[in-house]
């Protein structure tokens, strides 16, 4: 057995405070900040399902408290929380927190 700790076993997944804090847009362009996402293009169509759907995940796995409560829907959250294909401690992290999301 190896005593290689491995970056993806201890990076940290940041959870907001609530559901219900998340009051982020449910419609129109999400500009994310270079923080969570640093491509060359931060504007994301949230009208588009793949588009949201890369949005959402790069928020949940790389966004602090504050970024997470000001740019992500719940409802939309709860609705595509399926697709997001999320690191299996991020989903666990989450999923701890907000059982509706493994219920969703």
């Amino acid at each position: 057995m190896s005593d290689r700790v491995r970056f993806a076993d201890v990076i940290p997944y940041d959870t907001p405070s609530s559901l219900a804090a998340l009051h982020g847009p449910a419609d129109g362009v999400l500009t994310l900040p270079i923080t969570v996402y640093w491509g060359p293009q931060r504007e994301f169509d949230l009208s588009d399902h793949d588009t949201l759907i890369k949005a959402y995940r790069n928020i949940v796995r790389e966004g602090t408290p504050p970024v997470q409560e000001s740019t992500l829907h719940a409802p939309t959250l709860l609705q595509v929380w399926r697709d997001l294909v999320l690191p299996a401690r991020c989903a666990a992290a989450w999923e701890s927190k907000f059982p509706e999301l493994a219920a969703a």
